[in-house]
């Protein structure tokens, strides 16, 4: 099938590994498995995917030692932890090491295929632009920092930023609204897309620590995104 995407399901339960499997292929998903960390991480390098459903309770490598390795390679495939515990510890963890979303076990199919699908959606709308040709399109937004909204690329003072999908997602949004305060629920919304919001609002000041580590010269004094206490974040021109 033709520009048919891949998902790599790393999981050592053989049951959920068939439920998704069957799924995914119903979906038109190719799928590749795999059951334990060191042959997950192997099948990442080696197939090539064009996502990855990690579980973290692995045997021989844990998930996220799997996604912090692909991580340092420099391999930016969309990963979507799975994890049966809902602790909030382990999915900060996943958003801190490069991860892109998260599901907790036991989770509906229906919304599984559907972050997925977004999850695929954003990642193939960055395109392959040299960082070169792109700085010259870039766009100036302020100071510094200037976005290229057709290579999906953001550069500081001309250097080219390595931002996973989400951060550039945040940062575009609230670029594109300058001094526009949205609260943690408005942005999961908005650029998460999720209709649902409770502990996951957490992953909103996860992204933004890590997205002022990147783009800010000082990210303990941010002079791009800032904080309005008590109402949310904005962009500041």
């Amino acid at each position: 099938m033709e520009n048919q995407k891949t998902v790599l399901i790393v999981e050592d339960e053989k049951n959920i590994v068939d439920i998704l499997r069957f799924n995914l292929q119903r979906e038109h998903y190719r799928t590749i498995e795999a059951y334990d960390g060191e042959d997950g991480l192997n099948k990442a390098r080696s197939e090539n995917p064009d996502l990855i459903l990690l579980d973290v309770m692995l045997p021989k490598m844990i998930g996220f030692d799997v996604c912090r390795t692909l991580r340092r390679e420099g391999n930016n495939v969309p990963v979507i932890i799975l994890t049966a515990r809902e602790e909030e510890t382990d999915k900060v963890l996943g958003l801190e090491i490069g991860a892109d979303d998260y599901i907790t076990k036991p989770f509906s199919m229906r919304e599984l295929i559907a972050r997925v699908g977004a999850n695929i959606r954003r990642s193939a709308m960055v395109s392959a632009a040299s960082a070169a040709s792109a700085a010259e399109g870039a766009m100036p937004v302020s100071g510094e920092l200037s976005i290229n909204t057709d290579s999906h690329q953001v550069f500081r003072a001309g250097k080219a930023i390595d931002l996973t999908q989400r951060e550039y997602e945040l940062l575009t949004f609230l670029a594109s609204h300058p001094n526009k305060v949205y609260s943690r629920v408005d942005l999961m919304e908005q650029v998460w897309n999720y209709g649902y919001v409770g502990d996951d609002v957490r992953t909103v000041d996860v992204t933004v620590r890590r997205l002022r580590e990147k783009i800010e010269k000082d990210p303990a004094n941010p002079a791009y995104i800032l904080t309005r206490r008590g109402a949310g974040y904005y962009f500041s021109v």
